[in-house]
């Protein structure tokens, strides 16, 4: 009877991660595509087909699970960021050209809903709620990235370039929203090439 037991703590060991995976997974997609705050907890644990205990073993709270959505578009941000760089090593124009055009092509899709990070920021107001905090995190890492960048490609107000690409990145994802497809964020890249190259260069 003891091992049986034992064996049924094992199995429900490995059912948890499957099921706060399951959980995220299904958060994610609804919360991208409606909006957090409109999405509550009853619609996700039906969706994904979990009861809602199995959540709050997961998630300590709803704003939990929604800054954990967050860290894991976070993550997926940055390593599509950093690929753009490692495809152009030692190219700071060439790489955040490679970046805005992957964005520009992602705008013209009909699943787009901007980006995560700029729409919770908009959703939470408040400078403590858990995903507020991931999403400024996110952006303010964004701004120094690109502020080191445009040093990087000898310009001679570094800060006002980099910013002015942010931005254009941030009018992107909130135009190809409401534009859609062949609406100007498809030339976000073209636009950020033409602002690189009409700002002054540092000793010019």
């Amino acid at each position: 009877m003891a091992q049986n037991s034992k064996i049924e703590g094992h199995a429900g060991k490995d059912r948890q991660p499957a099921a706060a995976k399951r959980i995220l997974d299904v958060a994610r997609d609804l919360f991208y595509r409606q909006g957090i705050r409109a999405i509550g907890v009853d619609e996700i644990v039906r969706t994904a087909g979990v009861a809602k205990p199995s959540l709050y073993r997961a998630f300590s709270s709803k704003d939990e699970l929604a800054a954990s959505y967050l860290r894991q578009y976070d993550r997926e941000f940055w390593e599509r960021f950093d690929e753009a760089v490692a495809a152009h090593p030692d190219n700071p124009r060439a790489q955040i050209l490679a970046f805005l055009t992957r964005v520009g092509q992602r705008t013209q899709t009909p699943a787009y809903r901007g980006c995560g990070m700029t729409n919770a920021a908009v959703e939470y107001p408040e400078p403590d709620h858990p995903a507020r905090r991931v999403s400024e995190d996110n952006k303010r890492e964004l701004r120094r990235r690109l502020r080191e960048m445009a040093r990087g490609m000898g310009a001679a107000d570094a800060d006002t370039l980099g910013d002015g690409l942010l931005l254009l990145i941030e009018g992107a994802y909130i135009s190809g929203q409401l534009f859609g497809a062949g609406g100007p964020a498809q030339a976000v890249a073209r636009n950020a090439e033409l602002l690189i190259d009409a700002s002054p260069k540092a000793g010019g």
